[in-house]
């Protein structure tokens, strides 16, 4: 059986006397429906730092998934019903992020649906990493969650067995295979932390792992067998493709309109690049360019210490641009990349969650290289950390990107769903539009390599939003999208493969793109009405309203009306 549903946990704020009878339903609907959204995905509660939540795992079982289904639209009739005129805008917009909570799970669930395609949904909830990485409640009782997912993986491992239909989309599959072999490691990995904080429970844990082990090899086979037998069929279509911009992002935006601004960032990065490129000496063009960066890297054995002095190195600027506030107390730490997470990432942020009480460190993951790679995979591995280009991902990923971001996502929203919202598009669009705003405030601005650095992964992620709307949405092949990273992202043929065969899984790696031209958009909407005033106010107030979806960016930052999503014809 599934691990047992979570009880309900969510902080609930004291009603205001003075409230109207549209705001007092809304407080009441309000924990039901995130109670039941996070029913579905606890690991996003955990992430929060909705401690009620650790160890559980998400029942998609055919018997419990239509009745979930038939709440949430049961849900999504009591919000529509509640008068929005009688909502400050403030709560105003929190009924309609509810609202997409629900619409972007239910597309997950039925527009496509995931579960029946992407095995990666009954392994992406079994990383222990949340557990093993905070201090955030004494050794024992984090061991104790971990120990809860180990017993319940067999059960979330053998649903994934009978709800997956074959044939599988083959990127899909192949990603989850190489997710999955992370997964033995990790387990043995995680060990260390029971043995050595939490021993008494170290036999429990060994039981369970064990017991985990014996599905993981079930599941293996499974896999393997499917690869064998899966389809290249994977887009979403047009209609779904428009339908996913709207959930996800409040986006009414027609698909083809984002695909021409799209075209348009890259061939502006593309000039850009070709000027940098021509100044420098003796004159490149373009792909010898972003060539001429990698020799310039740090040796294996001090990735992470050059890590740490980027990391204090784009704070410091920061801080003497006066860029952005930076709410205190902060502090980021660096570490590997754990095993399970090596396949998807090669530099990431975990942040502290807004509802976690006493930490406010971060911790930068960076890959680092695997002794058991040839060192010819050593030396590409570590060209991609290159000096310049390694200095851009710090920005994205600490500061003033996505740590320096959370750090406001924590200290702000001063309403409960403000503080569970999420939108991948204004997370991953700030981090980015962080990047570009590191060169516009002169960072290192004496070599132009750190310009062509940061409009190497502008036009990576130009292409990722072309490609995804091409793949998704007007039918293009996976080599021609191989081809398309290669020709106007300047990749090489492998790496050009690894990021078409992403957007058939991952259609939202739109994100970067997406969100910072919304960013820039409100940016300059905001300053047409603010002349003379410090970017800085800019920021913190576009911080200051969580993690927005984008679609609503300009009218949230101007303080004008929202408009109706869910209107006729919207």
């Amino acid at each position: 059986m599934p691990a047992e549903s979570p009880p309900p946990s969510l902080p609930r704020e004291p009603s205001n006397p003075r409230a109207s009878p549209a705001e007092r339903e809304l407080d009441d609907l309000e924990v039901e429906v995130l109670e039941h959204y996070f029913q579905m995905v606890p690991t996003t509660a955990v992430f929060l730092g909705l401690h009620a939540y650790d160890g559980f795992l998400p029942d998609l079982s055919e018997r419990n998934l239509p009745e979930w289904i038939r709440k949430a639209r049961d849900l999504l009739d009591r919000l529509a019903r509640i008068d929005a005129l009688g909502l400050p805008s403030r709560r105003r917009l929190d009924r309609d992020l509810l609202t997409l909570d629900l619409e972007s799970l239910l597309f997950d669930l039925t527009d496509y649906p995931y579960p029946e395609k992407l095995p990666l949904w009954y392994v992406a909830p079994l990383s222990l990493v949340p557990y093993t990485t905070r201090s955030y409640a004494p050794p024992p009782i984090r061991a104790g969650a971990m120990i809860r997912i180990l017993r319940g993986a067999p059960s979330l491992l053998r649903t994934g067995l009978t709800r997956l239909r074959p044939p599988l989309p083959a990127p899909f599959v192949g990603l989850s295979l190489a997710m999955f072999r992370g997964l033995p490691e990790h387990f043995t990995e995680s060990e260390a932390f029971v043995r050595d904080q939490a021993p008494d429970l170290l036999g429990e844990y060994r039981e369970a792992r064990e017991a985990a082990r014996e599905s993981l090899a079930v599941w293996e086979r499974f896999l393997k067998e499917a690869l064998g037998s899966s389809t290249p069929e994977f887009a979403l279509g047009p209609e779904r493709y428009q339908r996913l911009l709207k959930v996800r992002e409040g986006l009414t935006q027609p698909w083809a309109s984002l695909l021409e601004e799209g075209w348009r960032d890259l061939r502006r990065n593309q000039d850009r690049l070709g000027v940098l490129s021509r100044s420098l000496v003796p004159p490149r063009d373009p792909p010898s360019a972003i060539r001429s960066l990698a020799p310039d890297h740090p040796d294996a054995d001090r990735l992470l210490a050059e890590a740490r002095e980027f990391v204090r190195e784009v704070r410091q600027f920061t801080v003497d641009q006066d860029l952005v506030t930076i709410p205190g107390p902060d502090a980021c730490r660096v570490e590997p990349t754990p095993p399970m997470e090596r396949a998807l990432s090669t530099a990431s942020m975990n942040p502290p969650g807004p509802f976690e009480k006493s930490l406010d460190e971060g911790i930068y993951y960076v890959t680092t290289v695997d002794p058991a790679w040839e060192p010819k995979q050593q030396e590409e591995w570590l060209q991609y950390f290159n000096r310049p280009l390694f200095r851009n991902v710090t920005a994205h990923e600490v500061y003033p990107g996505h740590y320096l971001q959370f750090l406001h996502f924590r200290a702000g929203n001063p309403t409960l769903t403000a503080k569970t919202f999420f939108s991948p598009s204004f997370v991953e669009g700030w981090a980015h539009y962080a990047e570009q705003l590191m060169v516009e405030a002169g960072y290192r601005s004496h070599l132009p390599q750190t310009e062509i650095a940061q409009l190497q992964d502008a036009l990576l992620r130009d292409v990722r939003l072309i490609v995804s709307a091409s793949m998704h949405a007007r039918g293009m092949t996976l080599e021609e999208a191989t081809r398309l990273f290669q020709t106007e992202a300047y990749l090489d043929r492998f790496p050009a493969e690894r990021e078409a065969i992403r957007g058939t899984y991952n259609p939202e790696y739109f994100c970067y793109t997406l969100g910072k031209l919304k960013i820039l958009a409100a940016r300059e909407a905001w300053r047409k009405r603010n002349a003379g005033v410090p970017l800085r106010e800019f920021h913190d107030r576009l911080l200051s309203f969580g993690c927005p979806p984008v679609g609503l960016l300009e009218p949230l930052v101007l303080g004008e009306e929202l408009p109706d999503l869910w209107a006729t014809g919207a």
